[in-house]
């Protein structure tokens, strides 16, 4: 129950635009996890020796949708935090040195994607693209209605 309590804690800070979109890219990611896993299975159906349909796909993509998650909530908490900053010079620093950390642990996630035997490398590194895809699609097709 402690554990909880100290994630809830950790969330009380946070702006509740970065939990929205945060939910919303959620969403998105998990509808795109879904869409590749079906095409990873017709492929494997139709291409067998070529494209395997087993666990390495579908913990590439389990693994390869949270960072892509992470990446964007901490981005957002970037965003926030520099939106705070009294100056302007501080809240440049803290969104590069936000950028610098994020893309670091996208390229380790990358590698381990790729040498990992239990993530199939494409399953893996697919997933970080659904978050940005998504919202422009949303945004095409929200501003359409």
């Amino acid at each position: 129950m402690k554990g909880m309590e100290t994630m809830s804690g950790l969330l009380e800070n946070v702006q509740p635009a970065v939990k929205k979109e945060t939910k919303r890219v959620v969403m998105i990611t998990g509808a795109g996890l879904i869409l590749m896993w079906i095409l990873f299975a017709i492929l494997h159906y139709t291409m067998p020796d070529k494209v395997p349909f087993d666990y390495t796909v579908i913990l590439g993509g389990i693994g390869g949708g949270m960072i892509a998650v992470l990446n964007f909530f901490l981005m957002g908490l970037a965003v926030q935090k520099a939106a705070s900053a009294t100056d302007e010079g501080t809240a440049r620093m803290k969104l590069k040195a936000s950028y610098s950390q994020r893309f670091m642990m996208m390229i380790l996630w990358v590698i381990a994607a790729i040498v990992a035997p239990c993530f199939q490398f494409v399953a893996g590194i697919a997933p970080l693209l659904f978050p940005g895809t998504g919202l422009k699609f949303v945004g095409i097709f929200h501003k359409a209605n």
